[in-house]
This record gives C-alpha cells, structure tokens and sequence, in this order.
C-alpha cells in the first residue's frame, strides 16, 4: 500500500531576472501517513508555503514531486483544500452561502438535498449556526477562519493544507480555534499539513513538526516527533514531561537557523590559509562526551594551533547530526563510534558520505537504565530481565537507543542477545533523542534505555530508573565518542584538519586530569553547551556513582575515559567488530572488501601524525575486545565470529562501492 502523501525528493528552482536561478527549496522527502498533522516550521523565506503549494498543485517542483494516494500531484483538486491566512471570503455571500460555493461545485452531481445537508453539517461542525445568515463584514476574524476551515472541510477532502491560518488573529481566538480544528481531525481522521511560525502550536496540534533551514537551498533540518497521545487538552499537552524538551528543541534549532544565516557569508574557504581563518562548525551533542571540544574551545587549544574560528553547533539528535553531514552544513562533528562507519557505507538509506575517523574522543560513559516498574518486578541483572519477559509473553517491552549505528544499540543489543533475548522479536527497541529519554521512561512509553550521560544518572536523580549494567561491566573501554570529519574537507585542508587533530588531543589529555574536573564540570554545564544542573555530570565524572539500586554508590574513575589507556588512537580492531554488529542485525550488509573500508575510515596515520607533532606515543595497539560474556572476537576471521552468534538476523555479505 503506498504512503498516503509522499514527496519524493523535491527541488524548487525560480529563475531570476538577472539570468541567475534562486534554489528555493533543496532535496525535501518527506512521507505523510493518513490521519496524521505535519506542521512546517522556519525562519521567513525558508520555503514554507512554496512547500505546501506544490503538495496542493498550486505549484510545481523543479525536480522532483509529489504524490497523493499513489497519484501524482499535478494540478489543483477538491482532494486538498487549502486555508489561508487571509480568510478569502466572498464578501456579498453569507456564511452559508460562502460554504455552499465550493460544496456546489465539488458535488454537482448530487441531490440539491444532500448538498444541503453536507453545508449544515459543516455550519454546525465550526459553530457558527447562529451566524449562518451573516456576511463576512459582520463576522469578527475568528468567525471568518471558521468559515474558511468549515469550506474547506465541506468538500471532504483527503487532505487539508493550511497556510498560517490562526496568525492574524487574537491569542484567545486563535487558542479555541486550535481547540476546534484538532477535534476535527481527531473526529473525522483528517490528514492536514500547516504552515506556522508558532512552536505552541506546533506542538499542541502536531504528530511531527518538520523544521526546515534558512533559504537558498533550503532543506529539512529535523524531523521532531510528537509523543503526545490523542485526543490533547491544551493544559494536558503543557504538563506532559516532554513538552518542554520538545519545545526547547525547536527553539534551540530556530535558534541556531539565525546564527547560521550571520555566518554564512563567511564559510566560504578557498585556500587552505582561508579555511585555517574562517568558520569551522562543528556539530556537538549535550553530552559529558562532548567535553574535549568544549575545552578546546573554552581554554584556548583551538586558538594555539590557528583555529581562530571554530562554532560549536549544538544539535539536539544525532540523526540531526547526521543531516548536517548529508546537506554539507557540517564538516566535523562529535559522532558516535558506529557513526562514521555507517555514514562511508550509506546507511539507513542515506547517500554514501566518505567520513574518517582518526580521534576517539571518549570511552565508557553509557549505561542501561530500566524503569523502576520493572525493578519493583524484581528485575536487577540480565536474567532478571529475561525471566520477566519469558513469564509475561504478552507485555512487550520497550526501549529506547539513541541511533541505530550507535555503539550503545550495538552494545546493548548484544547484552541482550548473550542472555537469550532478541532484540528484535522479544522486545521492541525505538529510537530517541538522549535529552527525552528520561521523560520518555516517566512517562511510561519506555521501559529503559542505553545512553551516554548525564541521561542516566539523571533517571535515578529523579527516582524515576535504575541503572543495571555500566559500559565498564559490559566492554570496559569500549569506544563512545568519535571526531567525525568529511573525507572531502580533510583532502582539501589537511594542515587544518591536523590542527584539529593536536588541538582535541591536547584537550582530550586536559579532561583526563582530575584535578581539572570541576572547572570542566562548570563549563559543561553552561546553557551554550549541555545547560543541565551539575547535580546530573558529578556521579562518575567527580563524585562516587549511584546506580539507584540500593547499594552505595561506587568509585568508577575510568567511567568517564577522555586520555587515559590509549583512549584516543583509533583501533582497526574496534572498528572491525562494529562492522560485524552493523551486519548481524542487519543494519548494513557485511563488506566484502572490508578491509579497504575500514581503512579509509580508520586514519591512524593522522592520528601518528599529530602524536609524534605533539611528543606522544603515536603506537596504539589493536588489542583483543573482552566482552562480559568471554565470547572471543578473532579479527582474522570476522564472518566465522558472526557465523558463530547465535542470535543474529540472516548475514548479508555484499561488495561495497565508496
């Protein structure tokens, strides 16, 4: 069955007086499920309302398009109504009459009766039965858009498009009409995709809010999930637990769309002198992991080695870091392990972007959390957990992984598998950003989660989780953090990107010395950076850790792992187990060539390069990986080690081009 709306890939180019061309919009897919409300959000200009006049015919796309149900989107049709802000009322019909002007028209071929009836329902549907007989001069604004919504709804169409339809009016007048078009929907499954500058309410009538970057070549930014249950009640919707990380996020993004749109006149690099002077944005996660870029920034590391300009740009999912690789916005970035690996293959149906890796930022620092429902189950360790679920077959578990490629799905995908669960078929894993997992797991949509800190410690702060298993029980000093950068941007300025290189090495041995942790512990805590209480980072990071289960807490210094242990080299070996997690659970096929791919993404040589520049042992040692359950990795052979997993999807072994 195809998607109710899909738009498939579109460009919007208009050509210019002057010869030139203004690329409005850039590379929009997005796929629309029937019964569900898209919201559209961006600084003016960003193609909004283009957007949504090509989903209504009103206009076409350059390359690209859009289809409805299957079919094409072409031409205007009564099966997508659109409502504008300006009311586009008729002003010498009534109410009825102007209802009746489109019912007419989309249904000629029905009895006068019927059409009567479809324009009373529609009167009564927006409550304006007492206005029925007014025209448009007697109606204040609010009345107006009811009319224009009940016209559009009249003809029933298979989708509603609306095009800031509450922005002039009132806030007392716009909050009831929110009220009423989200009862419609609810009622009547009406799909609809709005225009609106107003996150409220955004987040009061939405599914997903699509938040689009600034023009020319606009593209969507990120894609936010909704995870407020219907039927909403305004006041319900501002007490849920994520209403206010949702509503930060997309300030956050509209936020740095601004910044974005000053700098942009200087990212243009055309030497590598210009490139070592002008602005490098990095992408970043609020994170503890994140602390060697913000000290290079904060303590001047940059700054030594001529990277004068260097934007820290904070992102709010990792799939949003992801995007900033595929559109080029980004040429570097804190990414997870997996990360680098999964963007050189093209995975999850991204292009195949070459990303190298020749830093690890951080070690350890991940943990599974489970809700205290199942630790009041009885539930402390890993056959805890598969006793729960084999005596309750019919309650299935949920939890949350911050990305598919990440280190902590791998991690704990396998934990799972080595006590007997499969990940895919026992119990139900889902993807969420790190700052709402804590809300997610109070609300109950969750019933645990593996994810960096302060996310964890954070649950058992609040008494809301239970920390079960650490990174260190699991795979002690296994990779979290990488410098992601774009193969393209190393080859065009490798002098640049080994001052990268030493400036984070520098600052990575900074973290590691404890006696400068609670300065880091206050830069991190900045609201630039991850604006969280420091009562969340100290446990691991300074002070004994809490697990939340009842025993005291416990010293874990190698927890948090910027330097120490050769924490930094980039490790083949690493690399190459990662490989074979991504093809057991399918989430990329196993390479034939995998040699050559881990080769160009693991770059020991830059990383030799900047040791031996800065004084240090550049020898790293790709040494054994020791899991918690004695399962021995021989990298000599990987398919033989994938082959003896015994749960493991089927084993795709396939020649990849990059």
């Amino acid at each position: 069955m195809p998607t109710f709306v899909e738009v498939d890939h579109v460009d919007r180019v208009f050509d210019l007086p002057n010869g030139g061309r203004y690329i409005a919009l850039k590379n929009i897919e997005l796929k629309i499920e029937q019964g569900e409300f898209v919201s559209l959000i961006g600084h003016s200009g960003c193609g909004k309302s283009t957007l949504l006049n090509i989903i209504a015919g009103l206009d076409r796309a350059s390359i690209g398009g859009v289809t409805l149900e299957g079919r094409e989107v072409r031409d205007p049709s009564p099966d997508r109504m659109v409502v504008f802000q300006n009311y586009s009322l008729l002003p010498w019909l009534t109410v009825r009459d102007n209802i009746a002007l489109a019912v007419d028209e989309v249904y000629q071929g029905k009895p006068k009766g019927e059409r009567l009836l479809i324009i009373e329902e529609h009167i009564d549907m927006v409550g304006l039965r007492h206005a029925a007989n007014k025209r448009p001069s007697e109606l204040s604004g609010g009345m107006k858009q009811r009319v224009a919504i009940a016209r559009a709804l009249a003809t029933r169409p298979k989708l509603l498009l609306l095009d800031e339809p509450f922005g002039a009016l009132d806030a007392l007048t716009r909050g009831s009409l929110q009220e009423q078009l989200m009862k419609i929907c609810n009622e009547h499954n009406v799909t609809c995709v709005m225009v609106t500058h107003d996150v409220d309410e955004a987040l009061l009538l939405s599914d997903r809010v699509v938040m689009l970057t600034n023009g020319p070549e606009a593209h969507i930014g990120q894609i936010l999930e909704v995870p407020i249950p219907r039927p909403r009640q305004r006041l319900e919707v501002v007490k849920h637990p994520s209403y206010y990380n949702l509503r930060n996020e997309m300030i956050y993004f509209l936020n740095q769309q601004k910044l974005a749109k000053k700098r942009q006149s200087q990212r243009l690099v055309t030497s590598e002198k210009s490139a070592a002077q002008s602005i490098l944005e990095i992408g970043f996660m609020p994170l503890t992991d994140a602390a060697p870029l913000i000290v290079a920034k904060e303590k001047g590391f940059f700054a030594k080695y001529g990277l004068e300009n260097i934007v820290l740009s904070k992102a709010s999912s990792w799939q949003e870091i992801t995007k900033g690789f595929v559109s080029g916005r980004l040429d570097a970035a804190q990414m997870l392990a997996g990360m680098p690996l999964a963007l050189t293959l093209g995975a999850g149906e991204n292009p195949s972007i070459p990303v190298i890796n020749a830093l690890n930022l951080s070690r350890n620092a991940n943990a599974i959390t489970f809700s205290k429902r199942l630790y009041n189950q009885g539930v402390r360790s890993l056959s805890d957990l598969k006793s729960v679920i084999s005596t309750s077959p019919d309650q299935i578990l949920t939890l949350g992984v911050v990305h598919p490629t990440s280190m902590l799905n791998l991690v704990l995908r396998y934990w799972l598998a080595a006590g007997g669960i499969d990940p895919d078929r026992d119990i139900s894993l889902t993807v969420i950003p790190p700052s709402q997992m804590v809300a997610q797991l109070e609300a109950g949509y969750i019933d645990g989660y593996c994810a960096g800190e302060p996310w964890n410690y954070q649950a058992v702060h609040q008494d809301v989780g239970f920390v079960a298993a650490t990174a260190l029980e699991i795979w002690s000093g296994q990779p979290k953090q990488v410098l992601g950068v774009r193969e393209e941007w190393v080859q065009k300025y490798p002098e640049t990107n080994l001052a990268l290189t030493k400036a984070l090495l520098e600052a990575c041995e900074y973290c590691d010395d404890i006696r400068n942790r609670p300065e880091i512990l206050e830069l991190l805590c900045r609201p630039e950076y991850l604006n969280i209480d420091s009562a969340y980072i100290r446990p691991g990071f300074i002070d004994p850790y809490d697990r939340g289960d009842g025993k005291p807490p416990q010293e874990l210094t190698a927890y948090n792992q910027f330097y120490l242990n050769k924490t930094n080299y980039p490790n083949r070996t690493e690399i190459l187990w990662m490989l074979t997690q991504l093809a057991r659970w399918s989430i990329t096929p196993f390479p034939k060539n995998w040699v050559e791919v881990i080769e160009r993404v693991c770059r020991a040589d830059i990383f030799g390069e900047a040791a031996r520049d800065l004084g240090l042992l550049d020898i790293g040692e790709d040494n054994p990986i020791h899991l918690f359950d004695g399962k021995v990795f021989n990298p000599s052979e990987p398919l033989d080690y994938l082959k003896s997993l015994e749960i493991k999807h089927q084993i795709r072994v396939e020649e990849v081009f990059i």
